[in-house]
């Protein structure tokens, strides 16, 4: 394995805010190389080459800068992860800071989470799969760049294993509603009453943001429903697009329903 190199212009890869980063970082002789590609478009990613073993697998489809997707591979070592992220800084610094840790179970690979669900999977090939707070695109005019579309929670369904778990989180009220309607139509769906039991400060920045602006979050865990082909393009053929209204009115203020209410 080559060694580590550090930028001529090091990040500063545990300044960012909200807690204190997960793990600690190691010695630099015990830093890895934590960055994976994902190759031509439309090829199945290598998960064995990649992590040079068989092992269960997790993606986190946008992991921005690698919050939960680290805490994760620290607390599972026998679980391979991997995030999908399109923001280059944000890969830079998620990778660096998997690499300061050690961590050989976690890579971050630029490029596009929707293109590498829809793409890159081999069916029934990942036992998690992970989604949190998707941009809602409050522009009308990009509703259609939207990630929770039927086409992608097909392929988180086709892409999972039997039993797989697909986790979704978001802040956004409409983005809750829409996922409310469709996901329970392929997976079996429950939600969490409170913060994540892991991570009660938050598992990714975005959270720890929210909940400091009294948002109301979804914490979602399904479990993939076991269907056949034909049932399954059925119920996909039901569901609506993801052409809500994320930026109603009463959305606007950021504030719980109850808030609002005290402040009519």
């Amino acid at each position: 394995m080559r060694p580590f190199r550090r930028n001529s212009r090091p990040l500063r890869a545990d300044s960012a805010e909200g807690p204190p980063f997960p793990g600690r970082v190691l010695p630099r002789e015990l830093w890895t190389r934590t960055r994976a590609q994902l190759g031509d478009r439309g090829k199945r990613f290598a998960w064995d080459l990649a992590f040079g073993r068989q092992a269960p697998r997790v993606v986190d489809l946008g992991c921005g800068n690698g919050r939960w997707l680290i805490s994760s591979a620290l607390a599972r070592p026998d679980v391979d992860h991997l995030g999908v992220e399109l923001v280059p800084p944000a890969v830079k610094l998620g990778s660096l800071r998997a690499g300061q840790r050690g961590l050989r179970n976690c890579k971050l690979a630029w490029g596009d989470a929707t293109e590498f669900i829809l793409e890159r999977c081999e069916p029934e090939s990942l036992d998690e799969v992970h989604l949190y707070h998707p941009q809602p695109y409050y522009d009308a005019r990009k509703r259609a760049r939207r990630q929770l579309s039927p086409e992608v929670l097909r392929a988180i369904h086709r892409a999972l294993k039997p039993g797989g778990l697909f986790v979704f989180q978001t802040d956004n009220p409409a983005y809750a509603e829409y996922a409310r309607r469709v996901v329970p139509l392929l997976f079996e769906w429950r939600e969490l009453p409170g913060p994540w039991p892991d991570a009660p400060e938050g598992r990714t920045l975005r959270e720890i943001v929210a909940r400091s602006k009294g948002l109301e979050i979804l914490r979602a865990e399904a479990r993939r429903l076991e269907l056949p082909e034909i049932e399954a393009a059925r119920r996909i053929s039901q569901m609506p697009t993801p052409d809500f209204d994320a930026n109603r009115p009463e959305f606007r203020a950021g504030l719980r329903p109850s808030a609002r209410r005290r402040q009519r």
